[in-house]
């Protein structure tokens, strides 16, 4: 069963533009270390691997039913990729909390997510998914 779905599109220049004004103030206060890392390895793509993150995690709170509030923090929420460049998003705190909150009982929770960019835009599509028995192992 569907429990969430969120989507957003974010402009890579406001991104890029957010990066030189703010720099590091701004990447520490959104980013976990590993979605930095993943970003600065690609400096042809530097902006664009932010924006889709950011909109990634945008998507994810509208998902999860409360967009940036309800104490939902930035880094609550982290994108990396598998080997074959799949994204995985990664729920931790109070992001985390509220998809057990959201869980029904006797089923486990899955974050699909979906990351795409075409200049200037980055867009990220997340649904969450309820299947019946226990997280498999």
């Amino acid at each position: 069963m569907i429990l969430g779905i969120g989507s957003d599109l974010c402009n890579i220049e406001r991104i890029e533009a957010t990066l030189a004004r703010h720099g590091d103030r701004f990447r520490n206060r959104v980013f976990t270390e590993r979605e930095q890392k993943k970003a600065e390895s690609r400096p042809r793509a530097v902006a664009a691997t932010y924006a889709k993150r950011w909109a990634a995690k945008e998507a994810c709170s509208k998902a999860l039913g409360t967009g940036l509030r309800m104490g939902i923090s930035w880094k609550d929420m982290a994108v990396s990729n598998l080997r074959t460049g799949q994204p995985v998003m990664h729920l931790t705190g109070w992001a985390a909390e509220r998809l057990a909150q959201m869980t029904p009982p006797d089923h486990h929770a899955i974050v699909h997510v979906t990351l795409t960019d075409d200049h200037p835009w980055a867009q990220a599509y997340v649904v969450i998914e309820a299947r019946p028995g226990p997280a498999p192992t």
